[in-house]
């Protein structure tokens, strides 16, 4: 049974998703401020395996919560956010969050999206090629390890299966939409900020110049494509 940490400070809703998610399957913590998340989190260590961090929080608002998540574990984090604004969006996004929810939530549909979000953060790929360099990058698909220059890049799931798309289609260009279904198992409806936003955070950890990217570059009005320099 998922374990999942809902970070909500309206009582009355996080009751109702509460008790909703649980008739659906998943097991349910309920933190009222960003300050107790991060204490439930890493303080008494309890073991969850997904949180859903509503954004505007007394106190630590979810931005920044998440950015703390974010540096000391890849969780899976969900946005809950009152309106779909590009700007808290991308924010959040940057910030490390593998997906967002516009509210009002539909039960059934945030049930869909953390299905989907564990589903990645869980698969492991299937018959592994053998280890790839690209340039200071080492690629092992069965080891599930990615270094640079021997050091290893600790990826999120959601980056990690975006990055193992990229080395699966070397030289390739993929679309938005492709690596929407492919990573995110999202349609046409799916939001192409998600992936500008990881391939950001993922070009700032494997990128020597993040800036002037020399290995996941950039395809104009299509998607990306990863190279060996």
């Amino acid at each position: 049974m998922p374990e999942l940490l809902l970070v909500e400070d309206d009582a009355v809703l996080a009751e109702v998703l509460s008790r909703a998610l649980c008739d659906l399957g998943h097991s349910v913590t309920v933190a009222g401020r960003g300050e107790q998340a991060l204490e439930s989190l890493y303080d008494r260590g309890n073991s969850v395996d997904l949180v859903l961090l509503d954004v505007m929080l007394p106190g630590i608002d979810g931005f920044e919560v998440c950015r703390r998540i974010r540096a000391r574990g890849t969780v899976p984090v969900i946005l809950l956010t009152a309106r779909g604004d590009p700007i808290d969006v991308v924010a959040g996004l940057e910030g490390g969050a593998d997906d967002y929810v516009v509210k009002p939530i539909q039960p059934r549909v945030l049930d869909a999206r953390v299905k989907t979000v564990l589903r990645r953060s869980t698969a492991t790929p299937g018959t592994s090629p053998p280890p790839l360099t690209i340039g200071d990058l080492e690629v092992d698909r069965e080891a599930w390890l990615v270094t640079n220059r021997g050091t290893e890049v600790h990826l999120t799931p959601t980056e990690r299966r975006l990055l193992f798309e990229f080395v699966d289609h070397l030289g390739q260009a993929l679309s938005r939409r492709t690596l929407l279904q492919r990573v995110w198992d999202y349609g046409y409806s799916g939001d192409a900020r998600l992936v500008d936003a990881t391939v950001a955070r993922l070009r700032a950890k494997i990128e020597p110049d993040p800036a002037n990217p020399a290995l996941l570059r950039t395809v104009r009005g299509l998607g990306y494509r990863m190279v060996k320099p």
